[in-house]
């Protein structure tokens, strides 16, 4: 495992919150492209992290990585079931205890860089 010298995501958010300065759009970008190829190559492996959130982002070097996989699950027959994860970041079809798919980590994809935006 390699080490994410600059910690997680979350905390970062934190940080920025704290001194009430906004995270640039250029590191939203860059942060969002850094996930989003960590989620293909799982998603095409047909596993979906079904935890994703920022204190599951590690920044290393001024890169994005995926941790925290031990939810995550082999997605063969096409949709999942199980209710897991954090209830922050979890897709509409997950609280309603509805089979889901990787759509719903992009979901929570989408509530982490709404979160970065908005502090």
């Amino acid at each position: 495992m390699e080490f994410a010298d600059e910690g997680d995501l979350a905390s970062i958010i934190k940080r920025h919150a704290k001194t009430m300065s906004r995270i640039s759009e250029d590191t939203v970008w860059k942060t969002l492209h850094d996930i989003l190829l960590g989620l293909s190559h799982l998603h095409c492996m047909k596993i979906l992290h079904r935890d994703l959130k920022p204190a599951n982002l590690f920044s290393q070097g001024g890169s994005y990585k995926l941790g925290d996989l031990n939810v995550s699950k082999v997605n063969r027959g096409g949709l999942a079931y199980t209710q897991t994860g954090t209830p922050y970041y979890a897709s509409p079809e997950v609280w309603r205890d509805e089979p889901y798919n990787e759509k719903s980590d992009i979901w929570s994809l989408g509530c982490i860089v709404y979160e970065m935006c908005a502090l």
